[in-house]
């Protein structure tokens, strides 16, 4: 083949521009014994290219089947599901006195309030809290003004 024309190829080729074809003559010309001596430094390269083309893969490679962590995955379900099953069937039932009913309507009616005035404190405690809140908030609003008034007044002078 021409020189020309393989120079032109070899530059379609380091441009990644080549066909299949184009890149079997490339290697033809190359494996040959009259190579331009200013192309003699891409020999090798094409002459690896030829030679690792031929090699084959011959060690197996063992494949790893996903049916132990399908199998480990099923044992597991199944031993939840029987772990929660002995749980419901070996609960206790609770006695009928400890449901919070009370036959005496004073009775009913003091329980009531203990339980009302225990809510109450401590939604009072809450509602403390938010009012050191709202100090903090009024005070921080105040330094936050304060400062961003000092900057618009030094940016004005």
């Amino acid at each position: 083949m021409e020189l020309k024309a393989i120079e032109i190829l070899l530059d379609k080729y380091f441009e990644a521009e080549t066909s299949t074809a184009e890149e079997n003559v490339l290697k033809a010309y190359f494996s040959s014994a009259d190579v331009a001596p200013h192309l003699e430094q891409y020999r090798p390269m094409f002459g690896y290219f030829a030679g690792e083309a031929t090699q084959k893969f011959e060690r197996t490679v063992p494949l790893k089947t996903k049916r132990r962590k399908v199998a480990w995955l099923s044992a597991a379900a199944g031993f939840v599901l029987l772990s929660g099953l002995i749980a419901l069937l070996n609960r206790q039932p609770e006695p009928s006195g400890a449901l919070g009913t009370y036959d005496d309507p004073e009775v009913a009616f003091r329980e009531t309030q203990k339980a009302l005035n225990m809510l109450s404190s401590n939604v009072n405690v809450g509602v403390a809290g938010m009012g050191y809140l709202g100090e903090y908030e009024k005070t921080k609003e105040k330094v936050f003004k304060d400062h961003h008034n000092q900057k618009s007044k030094s940016k004005k002078k």
